[in-house]
């Protein structure tokens, strides 16, 4: 690990020139962002009026505040432009080098800070571990580790070779230094051009041996980038991820790690190839997110000779594949031209090729809106390459699926604290009962956590038996599944022997285990809900029997549900979905009928027994954490809110109930925040209504 701080000079980095629109479509970004910023004044002050133990409430919930960074996760064919669309979306025109093409398995996140919330520019790249090499040399990765249950040994081989081949070229780039550098970080005080060429560079090849381009570029696990930009109102970072189609299928790997952590999906395709067989694996990821949580991008309608013609003809082809394909069908599809894009923001729109200004010209018949006012050329620009509504529809995403909640459960929270504080001013105990209250206390804190163990405990077997039962289910899909396919290998055997090159689609497999864990998600949901307002219930019985109607007025709101995260890695390669290459070079080796049977039965059992790992364990465990941790938090606020009660009860002094001096302040403060909360929570609920 090494931190370098940049020698002289700046970053050679252009910036974007300054465009009137370049924030159309982030409006309700700014409206979230004025939220945040008010959320975060509110809980500041109530930070000082509070008790010495709800103050840390309020200190995590402003840390929960401060951050927020939304994920936008970017996917998509290679030379489908998505690297330059990144740059467009951040602003800056050749932030990223996308004039190569993509090679490593890289996935680089820019970290974005709005102008009002200054950050250190700087970044860090996390190498490649001793595992992840191991994993290779050994098993080939993904596709070694399938050739070697199907048998495949020459073609096990063959990957070893490249896996050889790639390492040799790293040691003899990097010498001494290869080994050193596996799992280590480099972090820099600054980035440029140079720097991020030598660290993710996207190319095929390196250059010569003895090019600095791509000098990290073998062996780099991760790059992530920290800068300002003038555009955006929020924190947010967009994750620039590599294609999905490799030698041994890092790339998908790395995607998948990446999705599991972002909410929203832009997945940019290529207006000339719109979606086609290599794209199968990318319908296999974003089928099994929801419609919502994705947005097609067309890029490069600036090389259509007839966009005007040509894009519906391609929408529709889209859909249709998505619909063939059991990919998500209600997706919104956007189109537009990352080039024309990053030629506004470099304030360099002349000397476009012939077949970009004549599409430019015919787009502009269709895509701009009647009322449109007059603007300048670069503005006219920006506006026609679909920046504007891809802006809107992520915009709208990252405030439903992570904004708005985030404000409406910390205004709650705040409210409960702010609301515990009044009635803790209001339970006062005389100094004559000090030493008999301290010993009550003591009984009262000892029956809040038997309640607190009782909702946990109850809550972990609801959860157990759940998971159990979506266990038994997935198992019984897997094993169907086995027996159909081996049904039809026999059937396609008998009528064709090994003439013709037997397959069989995996999508059933999917979309049964999708089906279960669905219905698993929904039924985490139901149970969530029930024990989440059972035990707010019994926390609200208890303040009522320990303290009166002195805490009635304490406003308290459940956990928030847990989110059912996203089973994507229920979209990784497996054997099956070959039917070329070393899939088809095993079947024209078969030698015997029934051996083959057998083995093929044993290779879906192992090829499927990953797929069923990351469904049943992977997927269950991250739901159960998700879930107990809304419960956990509830009962940590509330305690806190105890002892704060208990604090103020036990040392009480008689003048502290006249309604002047500092106890008078500070109820009228607390209750000026109680009704800026109020406020800000009828305000988001009028929002989500459509009324604000």
């Amino acid at each position: 690990m090494n931190m370098q701080i940049r020698p002289e000079g700046k970053p050679n980095i252009q910036s974007s020139r300054r465009i009137a629109n370049l924030r159309t479509g982030l409006e309700g970004l700014q409206d979230l962002g004025r939220d945040l910023d008010r959320l975060d004044v509110l809980l500041g002050a109530l930070s000082e009026v509070a008790g010495k133990n709800t103050r840390k409430t309020v200190e995590r919930l402003r840390k929960d505040v401060a951050s927020f960074e939304p994920t936008i996760t970017v996917l998509g064919q290679v030379k489908s432009g998505k690297t330059t669309l990144v740059n467009a979306m951040a602003g800056w025109a050749d932030l990223l080098p996308s004039d190569v093409n993509p090679w490593t398995s890289v996935v680089t996140s820019l970290h974005l800070k709005p102008a009002s919330r200054p950050t250190e520019t700087g970044a860090s790249f996390q190498f490649m571990t001793e595992k992840n090499w191991d994993r290779l040399l050994n098993q080939g990765g993904r596709i070694g580790e399938m050739a070697s249950r199907a048998g495949a040994e020459s073609e096990l081989a063959k990957i070893g070779e490249q896996v050889q081949k790639v390492r040799a070229k790293a040691q003899k780039r990097l010498g001494q230094k290869f080994d050193l550098l596996l799992g280590e970080t480099h972090r820099y005080g600054y980035f440029d051009k140079n720097l991020l060429e030598r660290y993710i560079v996207m190319g095929d090849d390196f250059g010569a041996d003895d090019s600095e381009q791509g000098r990290f570029a073998d062996i780099l696990s991760s790059a992530d980038l920290h800068l300002n930009c003038d555009t955006i109102p929020v924190p947010l970072c967009l994750r620039d991820t590599p294609g999905v189609n490799d030698t041994f299928m890092m790339r998908e790997q790395v995607t998948i790690q990446a999705l599991r952590s972002s909410k929203t999906c832009v997945v940019v395709l290529s207006a000339g190839q719109a979606l086609t067989s290599v794209d199968m694996g990318l319908i296999r990821l974003i089928s099994n997110l929801k419609s919502r949580d994705v947005v097609i991008f067309v890029n490069r309608i600036d090389e259509l000779p007839d966009p005007v013609n040509q894009v519906p003809e391609i929408e529709a082809s889209i859909r249709k594949t998505l619909r063939d394909r059991q990919g998500p069908e209600e997706v919104d599809i956007l189109f537009g031209s990352a080039y024309w894009a990053n030629k506004a923001l470099s304030g360099n729109i002349e000397g476009m090729p012939k077949v970009s200004s004549q599409a430019l010209l015919e787009w502009a018949e269709i895509a701009l809106e009647p009322d449109s006012g007059p603007m300048a050329p670069h503005e006219l620009v920006w506006e026609l390459s679909g920046m504007s509504h891809l802006y809107r529809a992520l915009s709208e995403r990252v405030i439903e699926a992570q904004g708005a909640e985030l404000v409406t459960k910390t205004a709650k929270a705040a409210l409960t604290v702010a609301t515990s504080e009044v009635a803790a001013g209001m339970v006062r105990i005389e100094p004559s009962e000090t030493a008999q209250a301290a010993s009550s206390l003591d009984n009262v804190q000892d029956d809040f956590a038997a309640i607190a163990a009782f909702h946990k405990d109850a809550f972990d077997k609801e959860l157990s038996a759940a998971i159990a039962d979506y266990h038994i289910r997935a198992d019984r899909a897997q094993a169907k599944f086995i027996d159909r396919a081996l049904r039809s290998l026999l059937s396609h055997l008998e009528a064709y022997g090994k003439a013709v090159v037997w397959d069989y689609d995996p999508v059933g497999l999917r979309m049964l285990l999708r089906s279960a864990y669905s219905a698993f998600g929904a039924r985490v949901r139901s149970m969530s809900k029930a024990r989440f307002e059972a035990a707010m219930t019994d926390v609200a019985v208890f303040y009522a029997n320990a303290f009166g109607s002195a805490v009635e007025g304490i406003q308290m709101a459940p956990p928030n549900l847990p989110e059912v995260p996203a089973p994507v890695a229920l979209g990784q390669t497996i054997a099956l979905d070959f039917n070329d290459g070393w899939w088809i070079s095993w079947w024209t080796r078969i030698r015997g009928y029934d051996a083959f049977s057998k083995r093929f039965q044993n290779l879906i059992a192992r090829e499927t027994e990953d797929f069923m790992t990351q469904a049943k364990d992977v997927q269950t465990s991250q739901m159960r954490d998700l879930a107990r941790a809304q419960l956990h938090g509830f009962f940590v606020q509330h305690t806190d809110i105890l002892r704060d009660i208990g604090a103020t009860s036990a040392g009480a002094q008689l003048d502290s109930l006249l309604q002047n001096g500092a106890e008078g302040q500070k109820r009228g403060q607390l209750q000026t925040l109680t009704t800026e909360f109020e406020r800000l929570l009828a305000e988001r609920d009028a929002e989500a209504k459509g009324t604000r």
